[in-house]
């Protein structure tokens, strides 16, 4: 049998903050958007366009940006994804759509706190979607930025394997629901329900690891649980960090007054909101769980020690008679009584016998042990 070693698997523990789990606290900690991020800019450019009316649609898929250009002014209504982020490229984009250069920092920037903004007659949104990684037990996020205009969204994503729209494109294919029939702020609507409806598969993930924790903790059986609460714990950081803002970014959608949100879709951001505040709320139960989870085994540690404590001094006192009855016939003096009396050995061994028994009894009856 041949056995293969991963070297990374094994050397990432000569690091003492790997060792002890704090690499995780760095990532989680470090953000900081007024620092200008090293972007690793993509090799290819991949945009997925759906150019749309009521009665039909049409689908296209591009590497070139410029290719994007006509659907500006096509009196149709237009969702443009583009995965993989270029700066020249999406400068070349924001200038032709006439797109503030503010909204297209926020584009580039990372690890920004979503928000809404309404900039020159644009409606820009950024928040992240997130994902569960099985492999790491990590909550993993993706920045996704869309700006919306007249009769066009453009989306803008990080990573083109990772998306939660697929339920969206369908529904546009074959034409289900009222999205072919609405304007592209009902299809706004859509595509952050979709995001915040992504938010509760993830929390399931984490609340399967809060009942395993909790079953251990309870149970007693896993001496590393307070690791794995603390590395929990982390990852409602991250849930709360990305889920409570949007909370205000839908809020404010509800009350903007653009020309470009209809009076009739701002009752679906409503809903919505309703699903953010639920999935807030579901985040801090998690959260106190785990800080009652730590409580608890905390408790169970200091209730093991006492019960050890407890046997400890329970034989220290059984002992002690038979202690003091030796110390006191093993002195070194020429007169002690019973010295040379032929049962003096039988009577101190049942002393020390009878003692502990009458202790064993008192004990007993008091409700000591």
């Amino acid at each position: 049998m041949k056995f293969k070693l991963q070297p990374p698997r094994y050397l990432r523990y000569f690091y003492l903050t790997n060792l002890f789990g704090t690499q995780r606290t760095k990532e989680i900690l470090k953000v900081n958007p007024t620092v200008v991020q090293n972007r690793v800019e993509p090799e290819q450019v991949k945009i997925h366009v759906f150019d749309y009316d009521a009665e039909t649609v049409q689908e296209f898929s591009y590497e070139s940006i410029e290719s994007c250009y006509p659907y500006l002014q096509n009196k149709r209504q237009t969702w443009i994804n583009i995965d993989g982020l270029k700066k020249a490229e999406i400068e070349q984009l924001c200038s032709h759509y006439k797109i503030h250069w503010l909204i297209m920092e926020d584009i580039l920037s990372q690890g920004q706190r979503p928000k809404m903004d309404e900039v020159e007659g644009v409606l820009f949104c950024l928040l992240h979607m997130l994902y569960y990684n099985e492999e790491s037990q990590t909550v993993e996020t993706e920045q996704i930025s869309m700006v919306v205009g007249e009769d066009y969204i453009i989306s803008f994503q990080e990573f083109p394997d990772k998306d939660v729209f697929d339920q969206l494109r369908q529904k546009l294919r074959f034409n289900k629901g009222l999205i072919r029939q609405r304007t592209v702020d009902y299809l706004l609507y859509i595509m952050i329900d979709l995001i915040v409806d992504n938010y509760y598969l993830v929390m399931e993930k984490i609340g399967e690891r809060v009942e395993l924790i909790e079953e251990d903790v309870i149970r007693g059986r896993d001496k590393r649980s307070l690791a794995k609460i603390n590395k929990l714990r982390k990852e409602l950081i991250v849930l709360k960090r990305n889920i409570t803002p949007v909370r205000d970014l839908v809020s404010s959608l509800m009350r903007s007054e653009s020309d470009l949100l209809n009076d009739r879709t701002t009752k679906y951001f409503k809903d919505v909101y309703d699903h953010t505040v639920q999935a807030h709320d579901l985040c801090e139960n998690y959260r106190d769980i785990m800080v009652s989870l730590q409580d608890l085994y905390l408790s169970n540690v200091s209730l093991k020690m006492n019960e050890v404590m407890k046997v400890m001094a329970i034989v220290t006192c059984l002992l002690a008679p038979a202690t003091v009855i030796g110390g006191v016939f093993g002195m070194n003096f020429d007169r002690i009584p019973y010295l040379h009396n032929a049962h003096g050995f039988w009577i101190a061994v049942s002393l020390m016998l009878a003692i502990p028994v009458w202790m064993v009894w008192v004990f007993k009856r008091r409700g000591w042990f």
